[in-house]
């Protein structure tokens, strides 16, 4: 099957696969294109980019941000530098409403018909009635439970003594935050009351073994059983598990998981807008995505025909269910007060943690 599926690729010069990335009759000159991105993260991978230029002539070539703020600097200080960019979703207003991306023509990516339309026109994807990002992938922060320990049905287990010394929590304002506000019954979002969101922070201390900032970290501490419970990414935890080999498996609780929803945006200074419609058409293809998630390593896709595509007993689709797209609430653009409040409460709390 891997052998046939990579024959396949080195065939993608074909019009069958053309036709499938750029849509009926259409055909682009020798080109190229620069995308912005995480390093690392998709749009880079060698044999994906081998295929896509063999199907349309077009070549991609990247440059990388460290941060988001980063990603926005780069825009707004190099116009006609990039053709496609990876924005998170909570950032799209911003880079929307200082003009530096534009609308996305998704008559242009027939492969669109497939997103799931509640990540497709989310909200956090359109600025002024206007979709300005392409949904690509997703992800939840939830929990990661040890195997063999029974699975909680709340957040509230993190504070439960029966995990006393057990639990570990993400270094993350904005996660820690959600977490306590979806806890506490608010919207993660917008919490109206921190001091309900503060107080359940502080009724986790007990329990508290570390706090975690990277995937990294997460796998070593679990592998030296420092900790059973933990606030986890979704696909951290299948890899953990997959490529691992860790006895850990993700819960969704009760009150929903902390998702992300990224996706690819084109500049509004962007020289060539068809290829970079075109490229964001490819990434979303399932036949990219396949190999992608089951050879590489993947977020789920936001498009219902690639996540179709897997296999049943694949990991990756066993935890991202469908359902959970209705369920899980989509981090959004933070005001700057906002943000400094909920960077102000996590700085409190991790002083009250050290403290103990």
């Amino acid at each position: 099957m891997r052998l046939s599926r990579r024959a396949m690729v080195q065939l993608m010069g074909g019009t069958v696969l053309a036709t499938t990335l750029l849509g009926p009759r259409r055909a682009l000159a020798a080109t190229k294109i620069t995308v912005l991105n995480w390093q690392g993260y998709g749009t880079d991978e060698k044999w994906a980019l081998e295929a896509f230029t063999a199907a349309t002539g077009i070549e991609v070539v990247h440059d990388y941000f460290n941060s988001e703020a980063e990603m926005i600097t780069k825009l707004a200080t190099n116009p006609g530098a990039y053709d496609v960019v990876l924005i998170n979703s909570a950032r799209i207003a911003q880079a929307a409403g200082q003009g530096l991306i534009q609308p996305v023509d998704f008559a242009k990516i027939p492969n669109a018909t497939g997103l799931a339309p509640k990540l497709k026109d989310h909200d956090n994807m359109q600025y002024e009635g206007e979709t300005f990002g392409c949904a690509w992938v997703w992800g939840m922060n939830g929990l990661g439970v040890r195997d063999g320990k029974t699975d909680p049905d709340s957040y509230a287990a993190l504070a439960d003594p029966a995990w006393a010394g057990k639990v570990a929590l993400f270094d993350d304002a904005v996660t820690a935050v959600g977490l306590g506000a979806l806890a506490t019954g608010q919207d993660m979002n917008d919490p109206k009351d921190l001091e309900a969101v503060k107080t359940f922070l502080q009724s986790v201390r007990p329990n508290l073994h570390n706090l975690w900032t990277s995937e990294d970290q997460w796998n070593k501490a679990f592998a030296a059983n420092e900790f059973d419970l933990s606030v986890a990414w979704s696909g951290g935890v299948v890899r953990s598990f997959r490529n691992g080999g860790l006895p850990v498996h993700f819960v969704v609780p009760k009150e929903g998981a902390i998702g992300w929803l990224d996706g690819l945006a084109v500049p509004t200074t962007a020289p060539d807008v068809d290829a970079a419609h075109a490229f964001i058409n490819y990434m979303i293809d399932p036949e990219f995505y396949f190999r992608w998630a089951t050879e590489v390593g993947a977020p789920a896709s936001a498009n219902v025909d690639a996540m179709a595509k897997l296999p049943e007993d694949d990991l990756m689709k066993q935890v991202h269910k469908a359902e959970y797209i209705d369920t899980m609430s989509i981090m959004s653009a933070l005001p700057d007060e906002r943000r400094d409040a909920f960077n102000a409460l996590w700085q409190e709390m991790k002083a009250y943690y050290a403290a103990k």
